[in-house]
């Protein structure tokens, strides 16, 4: 019962800072980002002590090396994050835009107008730069914003609170326009996922396991994806020196993040001309590779179980698979994958068109890093997430994503025969 009285009042306090947002001045929002940016700046050291206490308690059990990457901050990446909070404060707010107007035949004047959702509710795990990613987004949007992080990020991200409440005070944003639920309890996510009355849309950005329990339970509606589930096709007309850049980026810039490549597919006309050099050059920059030992020469490979093909390593670990010919790939995808995003290296256009047209994936990509696959990258300044659902939001969610709709209609006394 303490639980539902907390997470109601966190709602209701938010609901009403939602509605106190709509008239601040988007310029004092852009100020107030700036502003975080300049607190966190000036705040390393706080926030790099208590990461490092995170950092240390997370050590202490056995996690994957990949792990600790996403919850670990230094001075670059903390950088990283101050940046995006200024690209943020320079867009452009996604509400009060015209979509669309019309005049229909019975003398109404209509404009279709940009609003926000209202409250949005955000359940991350091990990365801190969720926090003012997402928290910075919904701002940018004016929607109020709920944030739980997980308990092996929680110092870093009370600093990256507090720093970021320090600036919505000083510029006379609503106080309660983004709201920490604090503790380690699974309860209180069940509790703000079923909140229909003071939440609009919940975004969970962790593991299998607390996607699964939220689009299991909520009533609020979700955008999520489960799993990062990403795949390279190497078509048989892929060029050797793209494919061994790209594959390797995809999986070893970051091999933790949702975007990271699980599994490549290999076209056999490419494998009997590049397979075993494609393998080789893998192993040889770290990358543990599963395959089918019978098919290559190189004694460190470790042979493939079915169950590696749609499984998310979340480490420095690819399956390979060699299949005939692309309608073969493609349905490898489609009864493997997660539909988050898919790859095909080729320099044939209509083998890209196909690979395109037949899968579902909400990010497909030519001859690039899967890594792509991110809303910075998109030029959306940050990502509060990416949908694999097909309602309102698909692929990376910016601030443009993060607004509803109202019909404004005008009269002049008209009325209806």
């Amino acid at each position: 019962m303490e639980i539902v009285l907390e997470i109601e009042k966190i709602g209701k306090l938010a609901r009403q800072a939602s509605k106190e947002l709509i008239i601040i001045p988007d310029v004092k929002i852009s100020r107030m980002l700036e502003r975080t940016s300049e607190l966190i700046l000036d705040n390393k050291t706080a926030v790099l002590e208590a990461n490092a206490l995170d950092i240390k308690k997370v050590s202490l059990t056995e996690v994957k090396k990949a792990f600790v990457d996403r919850l670990q901050l230094n001075d670059n990446r903390l950088d990283d994050i101050c940046k995006t909070l200024k690209e943020i404060a320079k867009q452009k707010s996604p509400v009060d835009q015209v979509i669309e107007e019309f005049h229909p035949k019975n003398g109404l004047r209509i404009k279709k107008v940009t609003t926000p959702i209202g409250v949005i509710g955000i359940i991350f795990e091990s990365r801190p730069n969720v926090f003012c990613d997402a928290a910075a987004l919904c701002l940018r949007s004016k929607n109020a914003s709920i944030l739980r992080p997980g308990s092996e990020a929680l110092r870093t991200v009370k600093v990256l609170h507090r720093l970021m409440s320090v600036a919505i005070n000083e510029l006379g944003l609503p106080k309660n326009c983004v709201q920490l639920i604090q503790g380690s309890n699974r309860e209180q996510v069940r509790e703000l996922i079923k909140m229909t009355k003071y939440v609009d849309v919940i975004v969970p950005r962790g593991g299998r396991n607390l996607v699964n329990l939220v689009e299991t339970e909520a009533k609020v509606p979700v955008f999520a994806h489960l799993e990062g589930i990403v795949h390279i096709y190497v078509h048989s007309l892929a060029s050797f020196e793209t494919t061994k850049k790209v594959v390797l980026n995809s999986k070893s810039r970051r091999p933790g993040i949702c975007g990271a490549v699980e599994t490549i597919i290999l076209d056999k006309g490419f494998y009997e001309k590049h397979g075993e050099n494609l393998v080789d050059f893998l192993i040889n920059d770290g990358v543990e590779v599963r395959a089918d030992t019978t098919l290559f020469k190189n004694k460190l490979i470790k042979h493939c179980k079915k169950s590696d093909f749609g499984f998310e390593f979340l480490d420095n670990i690819l399956a390979v698979k060699i299949v005939n010919d692309i309608e073969e790939a493609i349905g490898h995808i489609q009864e493997f994958g997660s539909e988050h995003t898919d790859c095909i290296i080729t320099e044939d256009k209509k083998a890209r068109d196909i690979f395109f047209k037949k899968l579902n994936s909400s990010i497909l990509i030519s001859n690039a890093s899967t890594q792509f696959a991110d809303g910075g990258e998109f030029g959306f300044g940050a990502e509060i997430g990416i949908s694999t659902g097909k309602l309102h939001a698909r692929g990376p969610i910016g601030a443009r994503h993060l607004v509803s709709f109202q019909y404004h209609v005008e009269g002049n006394g008209n009325v209806r025969p």
